[in-house]
């Protein structure tokens, strides 16, 4: 008697899933990759020599992003509970212990990494104080400089590129002490000494370092537009120059070619590509503009690798010619079904883009609107699990890009600023409403899924919007706002400060009309909550009252909490939340 195979919704999120790769300069055959082969993501090492995989690393919460040491090893950032402080450490290569990189450093919330010219860059936030750290080739350990607001080392803190120039002596520090944590300013420092080299602020714009040019100037990404756009700036002169692109939409410097130009990702309603760029703003199209790029990064060879998925098909890493050049060692997921991308029109004229995904037969379909979290990050036209289980089980799927969301250009992005959840329920109510009109969706039949962000306003929509939905999922949420900011880490906290224009106590009335506690006694369709124990982004302290406080009015709202911080990297926990949202929905139809 043969066993069924799982069903097509599990094999989504349990099958091998492989993330961008990390490599060194001088051995690029050797990778350093985060996978689910084992059940929960970690760290494994790839030799395309060989073709041989090891997984080097066995942390009880799983790990989201590797690097790749000069040295040639593989690191990681291991904390213990999932509360993110802990400590960077590394692993041989063909697997072993692993080991502090920096064993004299406090453990402390990641901030920025960067290698290069013998010396090494890190920033934590320690304490509620934001340090940047350098370490001489000598093994010396030197705290360079601090910061009262949040700061790091580079900008994209996923990249080890954009803080120490090519020979080490130069730092950049992207930090909010002009502005705030949406508003960053530019500093380069001396490496050796901690002396303020220039500055660089573009006073209510946000700014981040990409990568260093060979002759120690730096390539960023610009919002002085109406959309980001990369730029150049010279420290040590001050020129600086914008480059203009004729595109509609962003495009995010990424790395650079031996000849000067740049690579960068174009962004553009839901869908991404890659360009090479030169100076004078004139560009080659690398690939398509479709699906989704996550990731990508110039090889020593010149060959530019990048993560790609897009609905039917799972994430992958491609040439610019298409081929897979990191071929997944076991069995492919199933591919999904294509989205639709459609624009419902909000109560200010502005164009909202959601995309749609029906089950087979005709319409109206019970639907879940699907909700991401961020808020600053948005849906693109990618392979989703979570989307295509639903689908699988009769629901159509409308992920929103409400404002808030990045992608759309500056403006749109800071539209939440001030009003908080109340401009991103005009846009998804906007979309909800022209997906009834046109037929597509059961007035009678619609379900909120959300997670982090998304969950937080799945708390405030169950209590301000009561009427509007069947049955209500919020993934790792907050439901008391003000306890929330107060229990969350400092990161958090800052960015509550710039978007609500200050804390509890100085905006207090910005907050009551953003927290889903001021509507929490009209809340009515039942809620699913799905938190981490130890999340310091969405905490505890954040969730329980405003679950007592619907319990207390009669409401019904069902706990369920897991072991980990803001992120279950746990395929079977995976697929368990998954079961316990559909079995939710499907109770309550």
């Amino acid at each position: 008697m043969t066993s069924q195979p799982e069903p097509a919704w599990i094999r989504r999120f349990t099958a091998t899933d492989l993330g961008f790769p990390a490599w060194a300069p001088d051995r690029p055959e050797r990778l350093a990759i985060v996978s689910n082969r084992g059940g929960s993501s970690q760290v494994w090492t790839h030799d395309l020599a060989d073709a041989s995989w090891r997984q080097v690393s066995a942390d009880p919460v799983g790990v989201e992003i590797a690097w790749m040491l000069p040295d040639g090893r593989p690191a990681w950032f291991q904390d213990d509970t999932g509360a993110e402080r802990g400590r960077l450490v590394a692993a041989p290569f063909e697997g072993g212990g692993d080991t502090p990189v920096f064993a004299e450093l406090p453990d402390g919330w990641l901030m920025g990494l960067s290698f290069a010219g013998g010396r090494s860059a890190i920033g934590l936030e320690i304490d509620g104080v934001y340090r940047v750290f350098v370490i001489d080739a000598d093994g010396e350990t030197r705290e360079l400089a601090t910061f009262k607001r949040a700061a790091g080392v580079g900008g994209n803190w996923m990249r080890t590129i954009g803080g120490l120039s090519s020979d080490g002596n130069l730092l950049c520090v992207v930090h909010g002490e002009h502005g705030d944590i949406l508003h960053n300013a530019m500093r380069v420092l001396d490496a050796d000494t901690g002396a303020v080299v220039a500055d660089l602020e573009d006073p209510g714009r946000n700014l981040e370092s990409a990568v260093w040019t060979p002759d120690h100037q730096v390539i960023f990404t610009s919002s002085l537009g109406a959309y980001e756009r990369p730029a150049i700036w010279d420290p040590r002169s001050g020129e600086r120059r914008d480059i203009a692109i004729e595109l509609p939409g962003a495009v995010f410097p990424v790395d650079r070619f031996e000849d000067g130009s740049l690579l960068a990702r174009h962004e553009f309603e839901a869908a991404g590509q890659m360009l090479r760029v030169r100076l004078d703003g004139s560009f080659d199209a690398l690939t398509s503009l479709h699906g989704d790029i996550e990731d990508a990064a110039v090889r020593p060879d010149g060959e530019v690798w990048f993560r790609y998925s897009d609905p039917q098909t799972p994430p992958e890493t491609r040439d610019t010619r298409g081929e897979v050049v990191v071929v997944r060692p076991d069995p492919a997921p199933p591919p999904g079904s294509p989205y639709q991308s459609r624009f419902a029109t909000n109560p200010v004229g502005d164009r909202i883009q959601m995309l749609v995904v029906t089950p087979p037969g005709a319409g109206p379909f019970k639907t879940v609107v699907d909700i991401h979290g961020g808020p600053d990050w948005h849906e693109r036209n990618r392979y989703d699990p979570e989307v295509q289980a639903f689908v699988e089980h009769g629901y159509a799927v409308a992920v929103i890009n409400y404002r808030g969301s990045t992608g759309y250009g500056i403006a749109f992005r800071e539209a939440l600023i001030g009003r908080v959840c109340l401009t991103e329920s005009e846009d998804i109510l906007a979309c909800l409403d022209a997906l009834i009109a046109d037929g597509t969706t059961d007035r009678d039949q619609v379900y909120w899924n959300g997670w982090s962000w998304g969950g937080c306003l799945a708390c405030f929509h169950a209590g301000a919007h009561p009427d509007r939905f069947r049955a209500i999922f919020a993934g790792i949420p907050a439901g008391d706002f003000i306890a929330a900011h107060w229990a969350s880490a400092p990161e958090l906290q800052a960015w509550d400060d710039a978007a609500y224009r200050g804390s509890p106590d100085e905006v207090p009335e910005s907050y009551r009309q953003s927290d889903p506690m001021t509507y929490v006694d009209a809340v009515t369709a039942p809620v699913l909550i799905i938190a981490g124990e130890h999340d310091p982004r969405c905490p505890m302290e954040g969730i329980t009252p405003w679950v007592d406080a619907v319990r207390s009015h009669g409401g019904e709202v069902e706990l369920r909490t897991y072991g980990a911080g803001h992120h279950a990297n746990d395929s079977a926990d995976k697929v368990q939340h998954m079961r316990y949202v559909l079995d939710f929905f499907a109770a309550h139809a």
